[in-house]
């Protein structure tokens, strides 16, 4: 595949102060290299390179290296996921001494070497006399030089890598039933191979050219001890022209593994990038050349014929969320809340995956408190969906059923089943990052219900949905909710999914619950201004008078059956419920203010006005489109607005 060409934007052109310095570097980095092309000996090139002094030195290099990029590997990436992962006192001091052999002379880095472990060091005579290892003058001397100055590359480029690496993957693994280990080797590693790769091949890279640390530790002992660049030492006295063809060599073999490197493991801007990267940097509905995604069809595939086990839930969160929560087996719940009022944070205390929160776990007769997230049967589709880019759409749905134990031939089976369920069948072979936003959502879901969870979290499961779709999955996730027999928790913002799914919806407002009741009753009478607004009301929080309510900005508001005075409340009012006039009206309506249109928007057939007034807060009013031509409304109009008493609702805060 062709790398499109980069255009350059007409009249740009690099500053000369900026042109001429760059471009002496580049001479400055060149010339060393031209130097060696110039001076080899091309007609003995063979020669020198087959000489057995030479091929003695070759072999005995890559088996240094090799050995120390194993030795490596084995240290290095526990030690990178500590830097990356986990938080400890030192820790800065740690990634110091990991950077340390990197810009410490290398014969300096021999003389420690031989301080710890030569025959008189801190180590030597104890390995000396316990084991029999002499360390200095032998190979194995070599491996350790090489790994010293070697191993850093691996860690560093390795813990950026970890580091770039978005927890919410290994999470959802977890909540799929993935052991840690399980995570590690399925979800972690693949995702990270692309830095791990790197890693290696600089260490590799590094410990083939090793030079000072061996000859100081190690000795040059010819067959023992004596690598590559140690005989191009030797050969510079005796045989110049030889020690520029192997000096050719390893320029060769160092330039092919940075060649190797480019673009495609170290991050340079290119069509090679890290899939975990290329599937989080954001998706089109539909990409180019995918056709249209037909509609799922719940009929096609019957029902799971398995019966539903119950599985009721308790819970008691503490931390920044606080609140009981007991539903019974089949409940539906729809959490919703402003930004910041604790949703997540109560999903991820239930999955037990954050500090903030701590949450006692009751499902069915078990308690789940102290169990790790993979042993809670609790699966959860964060909002992106968080599927793994290195899997196709089946082995994700799969995933689950895999971590349980169920066979590969019956886990993808039911896999395709659960795709074809949520209309996304077709895709099974496709990759997260060859899918829509909304095919990868309805994948996420199928995963999570495929993984036949005890509690099912669902965050905004249905966001990247369009709306005709949203409502074909809304229908076929309704019915698989009617046969799940645990408890469900959606987080959303549209109030048509908490009314259509859910049995209850819970508001959240700064971790606390502000309303815990069926959908109706919040529809009618809520008790928190955001889901008042969520909901298309108008939402005025004041102080109960005698006859209705005072808002906070001094309006006044009559209602028909006003609450005990003096205390909190919320007064709601329906767009509909709003007449807008271009005159004072006169009549009935107890509840009139003169204002000013600020924006006037389209909802379906209907047009909804905001007015701004200095003697009542912000209004929203629905009237269709003949009233507001009728009327002659613009942006800028003056009006005057009017409720009736009856249609002013006051509830308690």
């Amino acid at each position: 595949m062709r790398r499109p060409a980069l255009r350059r934007t007409p009249g740009a052109r690099a500053p000369l102060l900026l042109t001429v310095p760059a471009l002496l570097a580049v001479a400055f980095l060149m010339l060393p290299l031209v130097g060696i092309l110039a001076r080899t000996s091309w007609g003995e090139l063979g020669d020198h390179l087959t000489a057995d002094a030479t091929t003695e030195a070759l072999r005995l290099s890559l088996l240094v290296s090799l050995w120390a990029l194993g030795l490596s590997l084995l240290l290095g990436v526990p030690l990178a996921w500590l830097l990356a992962r986990v938080p400890f006192p030192g820790k800065a001091f740690v990634r110091s001494l990991v950077l340390l052999p990197m810009v410490l002379p290398p014969t300096v880095g021999g003389v420690a070497l031989l301080l710890a472990f030569g025959r008189r060091g801190l180590l030597g005579p104890w390995l000396e006399d316990t084991f029999g290892i002499t360390l200095p003058f032998h190979t194995t001397g070599a491996v350790v030089a090489a790994t010293f100055v070697a191993m850093p590359f691996l860690v560093i480029s390795l813990e950026g890598a970890l580091g770039g690496l978005r927890p919410r993957y290994e999470e959802t693994a977890a909540s799929l039933g993935a052991s840690p280990v399980r995570v590690f080797l399925t979800v972690t590693l693949p995702m990270v191979a692309p830095g791990l790769i790197a890693g290696a091949a600089l260490t590799w890279a590094r410990a083939l050219g090793e030079f000072g640390a061996t000859i100081t530790f190690a000795g040059n002992l010819p067959g023992t001890t004596q690598t590559l660049p140690l005989q191009v030492y030797l050969l510079l006295q005796d045989s110049p022209e030889a020690a520029t063809s192997v000096s050719l060599l390893l320029l060769a073999i160092a330039m092919t593994v940075l060649i190797a490197l480019r673009g495609r493991w170290t991050g340079t801007p290119g069509d090679h990038r890290d899939p975990a990267n290329r599937a989080a940097a954001g998706r089109p509905e539909e990409p180019a050349g995918t056709a249209p995604d037909p509609l799922p069809e719940p009929s096609t595939v019957p029902p799971d014929p398995r019966p539903a086990e119950p599985w009721p839930l308790h819970a008691d969160v503490t931390g920044f969320t606080r609140l009981a929560l007991d539903a019974g087996p089949g409940t539906t719940i729809a959490v919703v809340g402003p930004n910041g009022a604790g949703k997540t944070t109560l999903l991820r205390a239930l999955l037990g995956l954050t500090p903030r929160a701590h949450a006692v776990l009751r499902l069915g007769d078990r308690d789940v408190t102290a169990l790790p997230p993979h042993r809670r049967g609790v699966a959860w589709v964060p909002q992106d969906g968080a599927l793994f880019p290195h899997l196709s759409a089946l082995a994700n749905t799969a995933y689950g059923l895999r971590a349980h134990g169920v066979p590969r031939v019956e886990a993808r089976r039911e896999a395709q089943d659960w795709l074809d369920r949520l209309g996304v069948g077709h895709l099974a072979h496709r990759r997260p990052d060859r899918l829509s936003g909304g095919q990868a959502q309805r994948v996420a879901l199928a995963r999570a219900l495929a993984a036949r969870p005890r509690l099912l979290l669902l965050d905004e499961p249905l966001a990247a949905l369009d709306q005709t779709t949203r409502a074909h999955v809304r229908h076929t996730l309704r019915g698989h909710l009617a046969r799940f027999g645990g408890v469900c928790l959606i987080v959303t913002h549209d109030p048509v999914e908490a009314v259509s799914l859910a049995d209850r919806v819970l508001v959240l407002e700064d971790g606390r619950v502000l309303q815990d009741e069926p959908p109706a009753e919040v529809t009618r009478h809520p008790r928190s201004p955001w889901v008042a607004r969520m909901l298309g009301r108008n939402a005025w929080p004041g102080t109960t008078t005698a006859d209705g309510l005072a808002t906070e900005g001094g309006g006044r508001l009559v209602a028909a059956e006003p609450l005990p005075a003096g205390a909190p409340a919320l007064a709601v009012i329906g767009p509909e419920a709003v007449s807008v006039h271009r005159e004072r009206p006169t009549g009935s309506p107890r509840n009139v203010w003169p204002g000013t249109v600020r924006e006037i928007t389209a909802v379906g057939s209907r047009l909804r006005l905001l007015i701004t007034s200095a003697e009542a807060p912000d209004l929203v009013a629905e009237i269709t489109p003949e009233s507001a031509a009728e009327l002659g409304l613009t942006d800028g109009s003056t009006v005057w607005t009017s409720v009736k008493a009856t249609e002013a609702t006051v509830v308690p805060l």
